[in-house]
């Protein structure tokens, strides 16, 4: 298959663009390098069946040149950070939503075979009741999640309107290798790098907000299962663990599996804006439809990533280009 991922250079994209190089499809790889880095893709610039474009997806000229050469779009490019989001709004707004446009619109004029669309847990706001299926109301609290969810729903009526065949994942806190540990990072990798430099990890609120990290192996296989499953009545699916733990819970568990809990403690500082309280996820309709279910705890993607980030050097990871 001739594969774009858009968004190829950041954390998942790059997970994807490897798989599926090494599987021999034509990989291209589209990236405005806002929030992706060169590193993350540098190992695949070698191979004949990988190119890299950088460009963006609100450029529309540019896009139609990619995608009437394509069989399966993965749309990951977006502006992903909920702080960013609340700072910059119409930038959020404007890659978010006007690019999954330009994505849908060019899918549906050269005829797509499959469009796997990149949204969020985060459009399902704080939870009503968990675990959260796809059927839980969807009240986002930050101009990130509503900007995701204003994609999400385009994607889905231009699905039913159109006949589209778009498939949307929403995956929950997703972490692992390459995720980035500074700026407007997740918080994973921020705690990791604190703690291994003998710093307190900072906690925003009280650090009772729970959530359902899931390791970047078991979405990579979440792709996987849409992009060869023969086509879906169901259109939208969760990917999560179903377990949750509380981000002072968090801290506490990563000062441990680094060893520093005789002179660590997690810090606390002012709740940030927006902020959603609890996410748990009902991966049930994946597991009945596309047979996948979460392989990772936490405890063994948290070894796995720790193992990573005490032997991988992050200088130069800031943006080479």
């Amino acid at each position: 298959m001739r594969i774009l991922i858009t968004g190829g250079a950041g954390f998942i994209g790059s997970h994807l663009c490897e798989k599926y190089v090494k599987e021999k499809h034509t990989v291209i790889c589209l990236d405005n390098f806002m929030s992706g880095n060169l590193v993350n893709i540098r190992g695949l610039l070698n191979y004949g069946n990988f190119k890299l474009i950088k460009g963006d997806v609100r450029d529309f000229d540019l896009l139609e040149k990619i995608i009437s050469k394509v069989d399966v779009i993965m749309h990951l490019a977006a502006q992903i950070h909920t702080d960013k989001s609340i700072v910059e709004p119409r930038l959020t707004y404007d890659i978010n939503v006007l690019g999954t446009q330009n994505i849908l619109e060019l899918a549906k004029r050269y005829d797509v075979s499959k469009i796997i669309y990149a949204s969020t847990s985060e459009v399902y706001g704080t939870a009503e009741y968990t675990p959260m299926d796809e059927l839980h109301p969807l009240n986002p609290s930050h101009p990130y999640g509503a900007s995701k969810l204003a994609a999400d729903r385009m994607c889905y009526a231009y699905k039913k309107t159109y006949g589209l065949p778009i498939y949307i994942m929403r995956p929950f806190n997703t972490y692992g290798p390459r995720q980035k540990d500074n700026g407007y990072g997740a918080v994973i990798s921020i705690f990791t790098r604190r703690v291994l430099s003998n710093k307190n990890p900072i906690i925003f609120g009280n650090g009772n907000q729970v959530r359902d990290y899931v390791y970047i192996e078991d979405i990579v296989r979440a792709y996987d299962a849409i992009l060869n499953s023969s086509p879906l009545m169901d259109s939208i699916f969760n990917f999560g663990t179903g377990v949750g733990i509380t981000i002072s819970d968090l801290a506490n568990l990563i000062i441990a599996k680094c060893s520093r809990q005789d002179i660590l403690n997690p810090s606390y500082t002012d709740p940030r804006p927006g902020e959603v309280d609890k996410l748990i996820c009902n991966a049930k309709k994946a597991q009945d439809i596309l047979n996948w279910k979460s392989q990772y705890s936490i405890h063994v993607g948290l070894n796995i990533f720790i193992d990573w980030y005490s032997n991988y050097n992050m200088e130069g990871w800031e943006n080479p280009l």
